[in-house]
């Protein structure tokens, strides 16, 4: 059994500017894993770097609100939602709320930086 504590999981900030916490990476854990899973936030008034990534992800929102944008669509995101983000879109996560923009994220195959591509500066 592995057991991953959140306060274990060092920050960092991602290719993307989020804020982000690897809590299971195959890379970091002896797990034979497909996929990585990730803790992320974008602080209050910020926006993620547009990326893409050659593998799908998954974000599902803990706490706040903002604006997901894939491609050309832009949609509002809350408390709950959760976003499928299909390989190599562009896509960024804008925070319009009052507070933090909190998610976990699930990439599949696992996050690599061979695989993602940063478009520009944050917005």
């Amino acid at each position: 059994m592995i057991i991953q504590k959140f306060s274990a999981c060092s920050e960092l900030i991602a290719g993307d500017g989020t804020h982000l916490r690897e809590l299971l990476h195959p890379n970091n854990l002896p797990l034979p894993l497909r996929y990585s899973f990730a803790h992320g936030i974008v602080p209050v008034g910020k926006s993620s770097i547009p990326h893409s990534l050659t593998s799908s992800e998954v974000y599902y929102i803990l706490s706040g609100q903002g604006d997901m944008h894939i491609d050309n669509e832009t949609q509002a995101v809350e408390t709950g939602d959760t976003i499928y983000v299909p390989p190599n879109t562009k896509q960024y996560l804008d925070n319009r709320g009052t507070e933090p923009l909190v998610f976990l994220c699930i990439v599949d195959p696992y996050w690599r930086e061979e695989n993602e591509t940063v478009y520009g500066e944050e917005l």
